[in-house]
């Protein structure tokens, strides 16, 4: 599977003399597009190989990965079972178009209180679980694991080993530590966290295998799923220019911090960029209707 990486050609980049890339992982599936495909692949083999039928995962009100969960366990014959934060979304949770579309493709969701939800890696809880759901195969938030970061290991190719930098936005770490992992050893590796906290370095240490890297920590607009007038901007006016869409949660916000970067020159002149673009647009619409409540404008689609 060869995904492109399009060149993007904006004035600043110009000025600045650094030329930027941005690797569609987007396109590879309208719902199981970029990290989401590359963390599914393997644990899907392994669930198969262990004769596991069942996927049971975890997630928010518009995960990503539990769209994408729902539609590659429709397609491959497994049940899935959705772990969802927040337990007042039982009665009310056909609004949301993320869990709607996950209960069109056969997701059976189980809601849990957040502070429930808090403990979804004790083992008293997944035991629990397995007694209420019987034999599962378990897929951590997220999708985090081994077998994840060794499908997001293959996003890289050889083609890209030109690039000084690669960058990706950092949910739960798994997709950084595989672009860590299949970095060249002259390329720096920069994570641009989507939420608040420290605690992503101790993760994404876990599975990485080198030092080549460094989180960017400025740019996660006040936490996960928070979006601000000025970032609804930046996303609409580079689709405009480019004709590529963004989400906010993720490579919206890490793009935004790439030319924020790029302004204050923490590239080099002649610096090779490549950006991944993990995908998330199926979240636009559930976005939009949190704006709309907000009175703040709309992300084009």
């Amino acid at each position: 599977m060869t995904i492109p990486n399009q060149h993007i050609d904006i004035p600043l980049l110009h000025e600045k003399g650094v030329q930027l890339y941005l690797k569609r992982e987007d396109t590879i599936h309208p719902l199981i597009s970029g990290n989401k495909y590359r963390k599914l692949k393997y644990n899907l083999l392994e669930a198969k190989a262990q004769g596991q039928y069942t996927l049971l995962t975890f997630g928010g009100a518009y995960s990503n990965h539990i769209a994408a969960t729902a539609y590659a366990g429709h397609k491959h014959g497994f049940r899935t079972i959705g772990v969802i934060r927040g337990e007042e979304l039982e009665t009310q949770w056909q609004d949301n178009p993320t869990l709607r579309l996950a209960h069109e493709h056969g997701m059976q969701f189980h809601f849990v209180s957040r502070s429930d939800y808090r403990r979804k890696n004790e083992s008293a809880f997944l035991e629990t679980l397995k007694k209420q759901f019987g034999n599962v195969y378990l897929l951590p938030e997220g999708g985090t694991n081994d077998l994840a970061v060794k499908g997001c290991m293959e996003i890289l190719t050889e083609a890209d080993a030109n690039f000084d930098y690669v960058c990706g936005s950092v949910g739960t770490g798994g997709t950084l530590a595989g672009l860590i992992n299949a970095s060249q050893p002259h390329q720096t590796v920069l994570g641009f966290p989507a939420l608040k906290g420290d605690f992503l370095t101790e993760e994404i240490r876990t599975f990485a295998q080198n030092n080549r890297w460094r989180l960017v920590t400025d740019y996660h607009f006040g936490g996960y799923a928070k979006v601000d007038h000025q970032l609804i901007v930046f996303i609409n006016r580079f689709k405009k220019e480019t004709g590529i869409p963004l989400d906010p949660i993720y490579t919206g916000k890490m793009l935004f911090g790439i030319f924020d970067l790029i302004k204050k020159d923490f590239f080099p002149s002649g610096s090779q960029i490549l950006a991944i673009h993990t995908g998330g647009l199926q979240g636009i619409p559930g976005m939009n209707a949190i704006l709309k409540k907000k009175k703040l404008p709309l992300l084009d689609i």
